[in-house]
């Protein structure tokens, strides 16, 4: 069974299209499961999945969207 982790990204969305974008490039990554937005004024990116790349993910979304740094990387705990 695979370990389910949770990738916080700050990604730099300027607007609601860079949004839209986002959110399209990280739900097409292989593994994830869930995306949504938190933290202070919604700059950062929680991605939710099995085996996601963390780093091949920063690097879609650099060439995507903009500027993007990986916050965290942690395992999810099973209820």
């Amino acid at each position: 069974m695979e370990m389910k982790q949770k990738i916080v990204l700050r990604v730099q969305m300027n607007c609601e299209k860079c949004r839209t974008k986002t959110l399209r490039v990280v739900s097409d990554a292989d593994g994830v499961s869930s995306v949504g937005f938190e933290g202070e004024n919604k700059q950062n990116v929680a991605v939710i999945g099995d085996a996601v790349d963390a780093a091949g993910l920063a690097s879609r979304l650099r060439k995507k969207v903009g500027h993007t740094d990986i916050i965290s990387v942690a395992p999810v705990k099973e209820k």
